[in-house]
């Protein structure tokens, strides 16, 4: 298929864009429970009159993490997995 980065490893083509995808996905639903903890931080540090500073700071994090540049400049899958980023999104789907 033109436009698509196509390896080949150990006798299967690995289609690069869909696995980016499939990477944007796994992203998508590991901030699901991120959030919805966050989101509790958030309330009781409104009740409370703390500082939400940190907590808006790692929303925006995980929200912006499956248009990070690092998916798209990926050419192999061992860099793709690589871009997980554990602090903000937890335990990688891939170890």
């Amino acid at each position: 298929m033109p436009g698509l980065t196509h390896l080949n490893i150990m006798g299967f083509n690995v289609d690069m864009a869909i696995a980016k995808e499939i990477h944007k996905k796994n992203i998508r639903e590991a901030r699901v429970a991120k959030f919805a903890e966050l989101d509790i931080e958030f309330q009781k540090a409104q009740e409370t009159g703390a500082s939400i500073t940190d907590i808006v700071a790692k929303k925006q994090a995980l929200r912006d993490a499956p248009a990070d540049s690092a998916i798209d400049s990926a050419t192999t899958t061992d860099e793709l997995k690589s871009q997980w980023k554990t602090d903000i999104l937890g335990t990688s789907p891939y170890s």
